[in-house]
């Protein structure tokens, strides 16, 4: 299953951003979304951004995110929902 999670723009470089997923950060390609700036909030899908997103949808996803990142299976171990690519 693949996951397009929202991430803060803190930086561009060039053709990539450097995005917060909620306190993780990533270089994610901005080619596929016109006119990126810093403060925007983007959806990113596999290291690309395919969308913007408004800022109160976007931090009540990240919200919800870690509290699917607290969550605790069966086995007692502590699931990691962030992308690392």
């Amino acid at each position: 299953m693949c996951l397009a999670i929202p991430a803060k723009v803190l930086e561009i470089r060039d053709e990539k951003a450097v995005v917060d997923f909620g306190g993780v950060k990533r270089e994610a390609w901005i080619t596929l979304v016109d006119n990126v700036k810093v403060g925007d909030y983007l959806i990113i899908h596999t290291g690309y951004a395919i969308q913007r997103l408004d800022k109160k949808e976007a931090e009540e996803t990240l919200r919800l995110f870690k509290e699917f990142e607290s969550f605790e299976g069966q086995t007692g171990e502590k699931r990691e929902i962030y992308p690392d690519f």
